[in-house]
């Protein structure tokens, strides 16, 4: 590997990201453009903004490792990622959620729910769970980064993930939202391109996309092998259907992540950040484009890479790796591709993992800053906005903690980069969703319906973690140090479906029932939140 090379690409790009979270930091003059960037983005930049929070190094490392275990099923997310997670949220929901956020004055997600619903405790609860629970989704991507760094650049996992993290964490702190989304904007750029350039690679290096996916069919055995008891049937095939495979595909990976993206903090802010409806309207077409080239692409040749190792090494992509499956596209990456392309990759992984953590550290610094000390505890601060980056600082130090402790407590052969991601967008839309469906589209949803969605929600969704979810109480261990077994559930099937399917229907019936029995929201309220809107 040309090491100079691969230097000399990743100190112009540190150089020019630099420089667009100085101009942001630059152009950041009070808190609403620290907060939601002067509410005067560009459709393009917001788009691609979205876009790339979306899609990390989460995506690229570790639901293609994902892939390169469940196949080509996966792809059902892709078409969940386009439908749910741009036309339906900008459709929908984003014009809405501008309009009603700028009539509310609303700078966080917290806020706006809050406000909608008359709620203080909605809007510190909220800041509060996003605060302690966002950290989990954050190391995901920080592990994702850190592994490619580590073994691209042969140096140690805790290097890369020091170097890593101090970088994004200057030009957060520092910027604001402006600096977070052009940075975004850029990084996203090089995403679309360095993705682009890997599929085509593939696809060149496996003899074309017909012969790569008949080799891979015919690669059905030694899946069947490993997983057949499980319910695989080749990486060609969905599971079968109700099987163990089945429901950790569907239930965590298709659906936990495919429906919970609606109520992601992080990405319903970038809603209120333009001047106009009609700016998303324009922007919902470039971020359909965005998702379908950076999923598609990282799903693809991550089951394609079982093709390479067996032709390579014998081996599928799970024993190459010695079931260490978060390595596998680093290690496709590092031996199938050539050495400039590494260094390609290297900046699209540091672009995927840069600008979602960005996000997530402001989203994360914002929540306990703003809506929990500000307005929940009512402390008062001549600076808020020390305040904010104080607590952005406070949630890095958190989320570089996790990144480094969590590998030592999932078992070996765990695609711990997609559970981490999974996890938090379904605790979100267990959460979030009624009440946000509630708080743009109904008059009737109260402000007790949407207290007892939030709490309904999150109890509902920890116990099943805590207690039934194998992949998550086996690992935390307290339901083994309470009950002697590693999950309450006797049914294999039972202990892998996702808490989302638990928490997310207890949420709504809550919802709907307390709201039918209690007291609307105060008319003015509504009449400011729908001020405008039909």
């Amino acid at each position: 590997m040309n090491y100079l090379i691969m230097i000399i690409v990743v100190i112009i790009y540190l150089i020019i990201t630099a420089f667009l979270g100085y101009l942001g930091f630059k152009q950041t003059k009070d808190s609403t453009d620290y907060l939601l960037a002067g509410r005067k983005t560009h459709p393009v930049i917001m788009a691609i903004s979205y876009g790339s929070t979306f899609i990390s190094t989460s995506a690229i490392i570790g639901f293609g490792a994902a892939a390169s275990i469940y196949g080509f099923g996966i792809l059902w997310l892709v078409f969940m990622n386009i439908f749910v997670g741009i036309f339906i949220a900008f459709a929908f929901f984003g014009i809405r959620t501008r309009k009603m956020g700028h009539n509310l004055d609303a700078h966080t997600f917290p806020e706006f729910i809050g406000k909608r619903f008359d709620s203080k405790f909605l809007q510190w609860g909220s800041g509060l769970l996003i605060f302690f629970f966002m950290p989990l989704y954050t190391a995901s991507v920080i592990i994702g980064g850190s592994q490619f760094l580590s073994q691209s650049l042969s140096i140690s996992y805790e290097v890369a993930l020091l170097f890593f993290v101090a970088i994004v964490s200057v030009y957060v702190i520092m910027g604001g939202l402006k600096g977070v989304m052009y940075t975004d904007a850029f990084q996203g750029a090089i995403m679309f391109i360095g993705m682009l350039i890997l599929i085509i690679f593939t696809y060149s290096k496996l003899g074309g996309i017909i012969n790569a996916h008949k080799s891979l069919s015919s690669l059905a055995p030694e899946a069947i092998k490993i997983w057949g008891s499980l319910g695989h049937q080749g990486w060609t095939k969905m599971p079968v259907f109700n099987s163990i495979q089945w429901w950790q595909l569907v239930s965590s990976i298709i659906m936990g992540v495919g429906i919970g993206v609606l109520a992601q903090p992080q990405l319903v802010v970038r809603f209120m950040t333009v001047k106009s409806g009609h700016e998303i309207n324009r922007a919902n077409l470039i971020g359909g484009i965005f998702i379908l080239v950076i999923t598609g692409s990282a799903y693809i040749v991550g089951s394609l890479t079982n093709v390479y190792f067996y032709n390579t090494m014998g081996k599928i992509s799970f024993l190459a790796v010695d079931k260490k499956t978060d390595n596998i596209i680093p290690l496709y990456i590092s031996n199938a591709m050539p050495d400039w392309f590494t260094a390609i990759f290297m900046i699209t992984l540091l672009a995927a993992a840069m600008s979602t953590l960005s996000s997530q550290f402001h989203t994360m610094g914002s929540a306990f800053g703003r809506d929990f000390l500000e307005k929940g505890l009512n402390i008062k601060a001549k600076n808020s906005l020390l305040v904010t980056k104080l607590s952005m600082s406070f949630a890095i130090i958190l989320s570089a903690l996790l990144a480094y402790y969590l590998p030592h407590f999932f078992e070996k052969g765990s695609t711990i980069i997609a559970i981490g991601t999974s996890l938090f967008f379904g605790l979100c839309a267990s959460v979030f969703l009624p009440i946000y469906i509630g708080a743009v589209f109904s008059k009737r949803i109260t402000k007790a319906g949407a207290i007892s969605c939030f709490v309904s929600g999150l109890v509902a969704s920890l116990i099943w973690m805590l207690f039934f979810h194998i992949k998550e109480s086996k690992a935390i261990g307290l339901c083994f140090a309470l009950f002697k077994v590693d999950s309450l559930a006797k049914s294999a099937v039972v202990q892998n479906i996702d808490p989302l399917f638990i928490g997310l229907p207890i949420s709504t019936l809550f919802t709907i029932i307390v709201s039918i029995f209690t007291k609307k929201v105060p008319e003015k309220v509504i009449n400011k939140a729908f001020k405008g809107m039909k």
